[in-house]
């Protein structure tokens, strides 16, 4: 897949491709149900495939208090955008310039002028241009005076509900990661750098790796326990392990942490990155009477989570 960072310089010109365009938050399934349908208009017209992104979310210019909370870094779209075989992704920096153009002289200027697209499929909801404010007749008419077809794509429904970030958002609040998979299609993650923790883990008998996350604006789940699976630096395949996000209320602590206990292993992790793709939910986070209780329920996770990965054949 090229890769695009549409800046004010001048572009080589581009061949004449099939594009959508949108924040992409996750490229869920819903997402994906798009991308399928640019990608068949393509392979039917001889055309390339572009997905036209943003470098940030759009609300971040709007409103320069609002704080995401991304299921997807830019480089982690990026790759999965790679993995459905998408041939160019153009990055726009969205900046209050962008902010303030509408759909009709952005339709001109970016899509047609500078990414050469000549049929543009919209999202069911999908609105662009300042304020929002203009609906998918607007965009066809538009479209007609530069040359470029228009069409909508109709919603993605699991289990009778439409796929959209703000529901996976809600699910992975609540702590259902296996609900927010579903929607996304694959495990939602996180990654961090190992840095040294309390070391009560280890005094109980579960040594932990305490992750510190990239300043990136990704969600994090609700607090709990979890059956995780986690990715090592210079690992071709993830081990089994369960989680801990909270703030250790046992110990009387204020500051969220996030604690992996990788199943069956004891090698030091401090300094690698890891990342954990998040599984199943073991439970909520509660305080426990002392240290004593606290270790029974962390056998009581470990055979929870061992339990779950088994019957899910993992």
């Amino acid at each position: 897949m090229e890769i695009l960072y549409v800046t004010g310089e001048e572009m080589p010109a581009l061949p004449q491709c099939v594009a959508t365009v949108g924040f992409f938050d996750g490229v869920h399934v819903g997402h994906r149900h798009v991308i399928a349908q640019v990608r068949d208009i393509a392979v039917t017209n001889g055309l390339l495939t572009c997905v036209v992104t943003f470098d940030r979310h759009p609300r971040q210019v709007v409103n320069p208090d609002f704080s995401p909370q991304l299921l997807t870094t830019l480089d982690e779209k990026l790759q999965i955008l790679e993995s459905l075989h998408v041939d160019v992704c153009a990055v726009l920096p969205f900046d209050k310039q962008m902010a303030a153009m509408d759909a009709a002289t952005f339709m001109k200027r970016i899509l047609a002028d500078r990414l050469n697209v000549r049929h543009l499929v919209i999202g069911y909801d999908n609105r662009f241009g300042h304020g929002r404010t203009d609906n998918f007749a607007q965009y066809v008419a538009y479209g007609q005076h530069m040359g470029m077809e228009v069409t909508a794509s109709d919603e993605e429904q699991i289990e009778g509900l439409k796929v959209s970030s703000s529901r996976i958002r809600k699910s992975l609040e609540e702590g259902n990661v296996e609900r927010a998979a579903a929607s996304l299609g694959y495990p939602y993650s996180l990654s961090g750098v190992v840095v040294d923790g309390f070391r009560q883990g280890r005094k109980m008998g579960f040594p932990t790796a305490n992750i510190r996350l990239a300043d990136n604006g990704k969600l994090i789940p609700a607090p709990g326990a979890y059956a995780v699976m986690a990715w090592m630096e210079n690992q071709t395949a993830p081990r089994k392990a369960m989680m801990n996000i909270g703030t250790r209320p046992t110990f009387h602590g204020h500051t969220l942490t996030l604690e992996v206990h990788v199943l069956d292993f004891s090698d030091n992790l401090y300094g690698q990155v890891l990342r954990v793709d998040f599984m199943h939910r073991i439970r909520e986070e509660r305080p426990f009477a002392d240290v004593a209780a606290l270790t029974a329920q962390l056998h009581r996770d470990r055979e929870n989570a061992e339990k779950w990965f088994k019957d899910n054949k993992i």
